[in-house]
Parts: structure tokens; C-alpha cells; sequence
């Protein structure tokens, strides 16, 4: 083929390629007008900045109970196979992770259950890294969401709504977890809080700490009331001292295995 006709060919296939995506493009804001998509405004609005609110673990990141959360074994060498793999023994309740309502009750939804439209949803953060400062087992009152209401408007129903207790900064610290003296210490919520927002519709909140209930609770007043209720929480949260309190919208990538009463999830904000 002679350079004239080749240079001709590239040039009708690129116009034919152009006529294709304004094609769908025009069909895709076709259906946005319509209705027809499930998307949230929100992401519509987004200016494109994510920010993972995940963090990276191995077996030093903390856990509750004080054992490795994750554990590596070889499976695959590269030096032997030219690839390479692990075989990993993860507990479901480690690192950044999802809390489903089978965690706490027996037969709750499990985290492969979680409805997908509960999974993307606006994120309210309620800052109270003033109140944690002075109190290692601070918790989210009801006056914190009525403070935030009035500064902000109301909470969507669906939304996940997140403490920023400034705790996460502690990571790499043995204060993330616990007190000189070895006593589990770290902010949550209060019952009080969570019955609240399940009076909001609220679908999950979300804590920059090891539990949803604080460090000193005796009775994990919030697990046996916002699990069981078909609600979910996600637990070691990070960045969340780089958002605003409302605007952005969180995508919460959720294990699906069947039976898990939660697991290691991969959560992101958008703005």
C-alpha cells in the first residue's frame, strides 16, 4: 500500500472511531437524563480526586486480640518457577476492614450479602480529634452529629458517616492500640450515637480505630446494636484528615465470600 493511501485508510478510521465514541457518549447522557442509571450526583459532580482511605498491612499491623491479622507463606518461587505467588491466612476482622452484620449475630447478613447500592454512598466525617486529645477513649455523642447537622445540613439516608478521631496517625505507635500499662484504649462511638443515625437510615459508619466501640467498653453496646440491625461498620480507616466533613463519596470495596461475618476491604473517597 503506497504512503498516500495508508496515511488516507488511518485517517477514515480514525474519524470512524471518533463517530463511534460521540456516539456513546451520546447515549450514555441519553440515559443519565433519563433516569435510567443508578449513579449518585455526586459521583456525577466529582472533580476526580481519590483518596484512599486503606491502609497497607502485614502481620506487624495492629489487631485487636494482639495476634497477626495476615500470615505469608510461599506457594509459587520465582526462582524456581519463573512466577511467583502467596498463600495467605488472613482473619476477616484485620487491617482496614468491613464488620457485617453476621459478626455479631447469627443469622445476620454476611459481608457477601451487603446490598451493592450500600456500598457507594456520600460520606459524612464528624472530627473529633479535640475531644480524643484529652480522652484516649473518647466516643461520637449525639451532640457531635446534632454539631455537625447544624454546620453541615442533614445526613443522608444510605450515607456512611465516619469518625476522625486523628488516631491513625498513631499507627507504628503502641498507643494506636492500647495504654503504657497494656489496657485496650482508643476513640469509637456511643450506643446513644449509632441508635441515631439508624433512626437516619445511616447505612454504616466508619471509625479511624481498631473497634466501633471504644477501647473501654465492656459490652460492645454498638456491635450489638448497629450489627444486628442489618447495618455494617468498617474499622481502621486512614486518611480521613483529608477530607472535607461532606461532599465526597466513598466507595467501599467489600470482600464477597460467602458466610464472612466481614474482611480486609479496599475503601476509597472521591471528590
Amino acid at each position: 500500500m503506497c504512503d498516500a493511501c495508508l496515511i488516507e485508510s488511518i485517517k477514515n478510521s480514525m474519524l470512524s472511531r471518533r463517530a463511534l465514541f460521540a456516539g456513546a457518549a451520546a447515549t450514555t447522557a441519553a440515559v443519565v437524563a433519563s433516569g435510567l442509571t443508578t449513579a449518585r450526583p455526586a459521583l456525577a459532580q466529582a472533580a476526580g480526586k481519590v483518596v484512599d482511605l486503606t491502609h497497607a498491612y502485614d502481620g506487624e499491623f495492629p489487631t485487636f486480640d494482639g495476634n497477626p491479622g495476615i500470615l505469608y507463606e510461599p506457594a509459587v518461587k520465582f526462582d524456581e518457577s519463573g512466577y511467583q505467588l502467596w498463600k495467605l491466612t488472613i482473619y476477616e476482622h484485620t487491617g482496614t476492614h468491613i464488620d457485617a452484620p453476621l459478626h455479631f449475630s447469627a443469622d445476620g447478613a454476611s459481608v457477601a450479602d451487603l446490598p451493592p447500592e450500600r456500598l457507594v454512598c456520600p460520606l459524612c466525617v464528624l472530627d473529633i480529634t479535640a475531644k480524643a486529645a484529652g480522652d484516649a477513649n473518647a466516643m461520637v455523642e449525639p451532640a457531635d452529629i446534632e454539631a455537625w447537622v447544624s454546620a453541615n445540613g442533614a445526613i443522608p439516608a444510605g450515607s456512611c458517616v465516619a469518625m476522625h478521631s486523628g488516631w491513625a496517625a498513631k499507627l507504628g505507635d503502641p498507643s494506636f492500640r492500647n495504654t503504657a500499662d497494656g489496657k485496650l484504649a482508643f476513640p469509637g462511638f456511643s450506643k446513644a450515637a449509632t441508635d441515631m443515625l439508624a433512626g437516619m437510615d445511616v447505612a454504616c459508619i466508619g471509625v479511624d480505630t481498631l473497634s466501633l466501640d471504644p477501647g473501654n467498653s465492656a459490652d460492645f453496646g454498638v456491635h450489638f446494636s448497629w450489627l444486628p440491625g442489618g447495618r455494617f461498620g468498617i474499622e481502621n480507616l486512614a486518611n480521613l484528615d483529608q477530607l472535607p466533613a461532606t461532599g465526597a463519596t466513598v466507595f467501599i470495596g467489600a470482600p464477597k465470600h460467602k458466610t464472612g461475618t466481614g474482611g480486609p476491604a479496599r475503601v476509597m473517597a472521591v471528590l
